[in-house]
């Protein structure tokens, strides 16, 4: 399977915090390690996501310094942000269910 630009960002974004807080980086990083490289993103991809959610205050964002002195700004899945995450999962459930709904009736030689 090839890599594929994703267009669900928010949910994927979402969904890794739900686990831990993370920079941004570190998000890029988990999903193509986690996933085998199944989904790329880029920082142009997912900073506007991010900066999006914050506005939407479904995550917020507070800086940390690392062990190599560097500021690092992380992001927390917030309250709002969790009930955001139950509807775009709901979402994307039904989204899929159609997906393969209509790929069942295809005629495949």
């Amino acid at each position: 399977m090839g890599k594929k630009t994703v267009e669900h960002t928010a949910l994927l974004v979402l969904s890794l915090l739900s686990a831990e807080d993370l920079y941004g980086y570190q998000m890029i990083s988990r999903l193509e390690q986690k996933f085998d490289s199944t989904f790329s993103m880029q920082e142009g991809t997912l900073y506007p996501v991010l900066r999006k959610l914050e506005n939407q205050g479904a995550i917020r964002s507070y800086e940390q310094q690392a062990p190599s002195g560097r500021m690092r700004k992380y992001y927390h899945l917030t309250a709002a942000g969790k009930t955001l995450l139950r509807q775009e999962a709901a979402q994307w459930k039904s989204y899929q269910q159609g997906v393969n709904s209509v790929v069942q009736l295809a005629v495949l030689d």
